[in-house]
């Protein structure tokens, strides 16, 4: 499969080239080079740099892009070196990131259980897991069950379909709007501004204003009539949360479980679709969805690089020196890649769940178990219903687009007999 950009991305910005210390030109993980192939970019680093290589996020900031695996898992398990508290980090401290740079979004400290670390962190993230928890046991596979079927009855008839824009770019998030007690009617649309964030450019902060907009009047509506939803959970959480720590933990949860959701579901289905024995395997039985989705964990993860940590003091990584306040962000697909330990990428992972796709350490993932049942459901019920299902085009033909912090599948063209 080719990586490909649909509309080239932001460009580079002109002028004189951002060089390294030693006189090397930085890579950008931003614009039409990156969009096109961001696998080939953590290889050339990883040849030139070795485990740590320096880079440009979006606006030419630079950061230090982790490429090892076992380096990677030294700074998620090692916030005192490595915090997520965005507020020590150096070049914003230092007016050189405007409030209004599209990486705000994704980097910029909030009153969130992700940007801060220690008994914060820890009493933040208890609202969240406690809520979650309750969730993913009131009945998450009907919902699903419920949204999908709906899905597919727009396009059953037809005997084709586009997998990603009719059915996984929405279909998480439709899921999301009745856990958190949102309409339905809205779910399309959130969905975009969700991905607009994720992807940057000169309108993210207007399409996460609109997202602020709409979690503050639903949690207006939730004060005067609770459900049981985990919009309602965070407002009655004994950790007693503010109104900003409640809609920015409503924030994170919905743009993260979305965006992570739709793109592995997205990639699952690719992966089921591109080899018969696996399609064959899910249908008959034999084969469980959990299994793709390990693959897919370790070959082409939701989250690419992860954003970001910050280093609390001087200290060497990956025999790299990095300074108090700099900004580093995981290679998460580079980490899982990592030839130091995964010499041979063509050997099963099967039931090797010891990829970086979930993060890890205090911060990794509290929502795995209802991203899994999601996905589940969604394959199993799309098999079901579908009789015949194949992808309409050759494999080689799939294409992808990336941003700085994911690779999302463009289309993924289906046939089958219509019902």
């Amino acid at each position: 499969m080719t990586e490909h950009s649909a509309n080239d991305a932001e460009a580079p910005l002109g002028g004189c080239p951002v060089m390294h210390g030693d006189g090397s030109e930085l890579t950008r993980l931003y614009g039409p080079e990156a969009a096109i192939d961001p696998q080939g970019i953590y290889g050339r680093l990883r040849k030139e740099y070795g485990a740590v290589a320096p880079v440009l996020l979006e606006g030419d900031v630079r950061a230090w892009l982790v490429l090892g695996y076992r380096e990677s898992r030294r700074v998620l398990d090692n916030p005192l070196q490595f915090s997520r508290d965005s507020r020590i980090w150096r070049d914003w401290k230092e007016g050189g990131v405007e409030e209004t740079s599209p990486l705000i979004q994704m980097l910029g400290w909030r009153p969130d259980c992700v940007s801060q670390d220690g008994e914060p962190h820890r009493r933040l993230r208890r609202a969240v897991t406690d809520n979650l928890d309750t969730l993913a046991g009131r009945g998450i596979r009907r919902h699903v069950t419920h949204f999908a079927n709906k899905q597919i009855d727009a396009f059953a008839g037809k005997g084709s379909a586009d997998l990603v824009g009719e059915y996984a770019e929405y279909l998480p998030m439709l899921v999301l709007t009745r856990l958190f007690g949102l309409p339905a009617a809205g779910g399309r649309s959130l969905a975009v501004s969700c991905a607009q964030v994720i992807k940057g450019g000169p309108d993210a902060l207007e399409h996460n204003d609109r997202i602020m907009e709409i979690l503050g009047g639903l949690t207006e509506r939730k004060r005067a009539e609770p459900g049981p939803d985990f919009t309602t959970g965070l407002l009655a959480h004994a950790a007693g949360l503010d109104e900003g720590e409640i809609l920015s933990h409503l924030r994170l949860v919905l743009i993260t479980a979305h965006t992570t959701t739709s793109n592995l579901l997205a990639r699952v289905l690719e992966m089921v679709l591109t080899d018969g024995s696996r399609l064959s395997g899910l249908v008959s039985g034999q084969r469980s969805v959990s299994e793709v989705v390990e693959e897919v964990m370790w070959n082409t993860p939701p989250l690419a690089v992860l954003p970001g940590r910050f280093a609390t003091a001087d200290l060497e990584l990956g025999g790299t020196q990095i300074k108090e306040g700099d900004l580093l962000v995981l290679g998460l697909a580079a980490g899982n890649a990592d030839p130091d330990i995964r010499p041979d990428s063509g050997v099963s992972v099967h039931g090797n769940q010891s990829h970086l796709a979930f993060s890890g350490g205090p911060h990794e993932c509290p929502a795995q178990n209802i991203g899994q049942a999601i996905i589940e459901t969604a394959v199993d019920v799309l098999l079901h219903r579908l009789p015949g299902l194949h992808l309409s085009v050759p494999a080689d033909e799939l294409t992808a687009t990336a941003s700085t912090w994911e690779a999302r599948l463009d289309t993924l063209p289906v046939a089958f007999a219509p019902v």
